[in-house]
């Protein structure tokens, strides 16, 4: 490795010295508030590292990692939403009694493994940024345990249990592939599959399908999407906000990379596999969120819906010199999911009295929200019409892509779903914003108190930090739902890479 290799790498040095320095930190001075700065610098930081670093791409760092344009883009993404989330997560944690540092130690553990998986190249860097991201998360999930609330507690051990079950069928995968090509690197699997029969071509179909399967769990695709109500639910509300954005990012991130190197379109069976997977996720996604009263059930459904439509634009990659409109398509749409739905949650968060005294947020909680805080009444209805793709938001940019790729295509019969999930998601997220115009009953007045030595306070955080985070959150949804071209322009440079 010479010196402009390791120099690309500046990025996930900085980000690993500001673990360590919290690290340290939080051994000797334990501060919530100290904590949160130390890892908003830390974060900050190393994205202005990305600018520096950009003059020199790409580079091969070593076999496990390509730090390219499309690396650097997802990897800018996952910071801005991370720099977005965290001042969210200080105004949450500063309402309860315990300490909350270890959360923050947590956070950039995973941050640092979401920023491996966008630059893997290898099966060995994939399973280590995954674990990385995932650990921790696992963690957090289940952070902090109350003794009156259980519900973290299970949702950990749920997403501990099922997360191990999706690694190992990850490892099987890698394995049988490594048995037939002789290689953990990223590589074409398309000459074993069509050149050659017998057990030979199956295990190596079995081995993508197995790596497709492992990643798809993680994405909460339907059939593997069964934990994820489940874990958003019982998990506290930073952590479901970052399990639905930076984690299902990075995590297809690595899905497109791997599944142009792969060169996956031209297997059939596994083409046609991923597409039954999209249809279920489109339909099921969408029409279980419907009878949701939950708001951390809804969103979990109506993540699995989103993913449903990405794989769209994944299969609408049919060869890799005609791949550009749909790997845009793919980076725009992810965009857009990412900063839709933390608006969602950065409301409910900077919201307390949208949640009882187990942390659910109800449909309910929302009534009236209008006539009582009309700003974050405005930024959720921002962020359900740009979930819903309604004009004008960056979410409906990310859909026309989305359907511009499947028409490039002639994927009809998977356009007509996805207009059928988009049709039947707008719905529920209509509902939403119905809900908080109306009149605040008696009912829905009366508040649950919290449970004692749990919560120190329950009236709207006033902090600066989180204040720009919820206002810049609800900006860039609308600036590029008008003015889409800028970033359209950096999503076809920085991916120019992969095609």
């Amino acid at each position: 490795m010479n010196t402009t290799t390791l120099f690309s790498l500046l990025p996930l040095i900085i980000i690993s010295i500001a673990l360590l320095t919290l690290m340290m930190i939080i051994a000797f001075k334990r501060n919530s508030t100290l904590s949160f700065q130390v890892t908003l610098s830390g974060l900050a930081v190393t994205f202005v590292s990305l600018f520096i670093v950009s003059d020199i791409l790409p580079q091969q760092a070593t076999p496990l990692l390509i730090i390219d344009g499309y690396g650097l883009f997802f990897m800018g993404l996952i910071l801005v939403t991370a720099m977005l989330l965290v001042p969210l997560c200080h105004d949450y944690w500063s309402r309860y009694a315990q300490v909350s540092d270890e959360f923050y130690l947590l956070f950039l553990i995973s941050i640092l493994g979401a920023m491996v998986l966008v630059c893997s190249s290898h099966f060995a860097s994939l399973f280590l940024g995954l674990e990385l991201l995932t650990l921790p998360l696992i963690v957090m999930v289940g952070y902090p345990f109350f003794s009156q609330y259980h519900a973290s507690l299970e949702s950990a051990i749920k997403y501990l249990i099922l997360s191990a079950a999706a690694s190992a069928t990850l490892l099987f995968g890698m394995a049988l592939i490594y048995s037939q090509l002789g290689s953990m690197d990223f590589m074409p699997v398309t000459y074993s599959v069509i050149n050659t029969t017998g057990p030979h071509q199956v295990l190596v179909k079995a081995g993508a399908m197995m790596i497709i399967v492992g990643i798809a769990f993680k994405l909460s695709l339907v059939p593997f999407h069964l934990w994820t109500p489940d874990v958003y639910q019982g998990a506290p509300l930073p952590a479901t906000a970052f399990l639905a954005t930076i984690s299902k990012g990075a995590v297809f991130a690595v899905l497109l990379r791997y599944y142009l190197t792969a060169e996956i379109f031209l297997t059939n069976s596994l083409v046609w596999s991923i597409a039954t997977v999209a249809i279920a996720s489109m339909l099921i996604g969408n029409l279980l969120a419907l009878f949701q009263e939950s708001l951390k059930r809804l969103l979990a459904y109506s993540s699995i819906a989103h993913f449903g439509y990405l794989l769209v634009a994944l299969l609408a990659i049919s060869q890799s010199a005609g791949a550009g409109i749909a790997i845009e398509s793919v980076s725009y749409y992810l965009v857009a999911y990412l900063l839709s739905t933390l608006a969602a949650f950065a409301v409910l968060i900077r919201f307390p009295e949208s949640q009882d005294s187990t942390d659910q947020p109800k449909l309910e909680n929302l009534r009236g929200l209008f006539w009582r805080h009309p700003l974050l009444a405005a930024i959720m209805s921002l962020a359900m019409l740009s979930l819903a793709g309604i004009p004008l938001t960056v979410g409906f940019i990310g859909k026309f892509y989305i359907f511009v790729a499947a028409v490039e295509e002639s994927l009809w019969k998977l356009l007509l779903v996805a207009v059928l999930g988009s049709a039947i998601g707008l719905f529920y997220y209509l509902r939403v914003i119905l809900v908080m115009t109306y009149k605040e009953s008696d009912q829905a007045a009366i508040k649950e108190q919290p449970t004692q030595g749990q919560i120190q306070q329950n009236s709207l955080p006033t902090t600066q930090a989180s204040q720009f985070a919820l206002l810049a959150v609800a900006f860039i949804t609308l600036i590029l739902g008008v003015f889409p071209a800028p970033l359209i322009d950096l999503i076809r440079d920085m991916t120019r890479s992969l095609f």
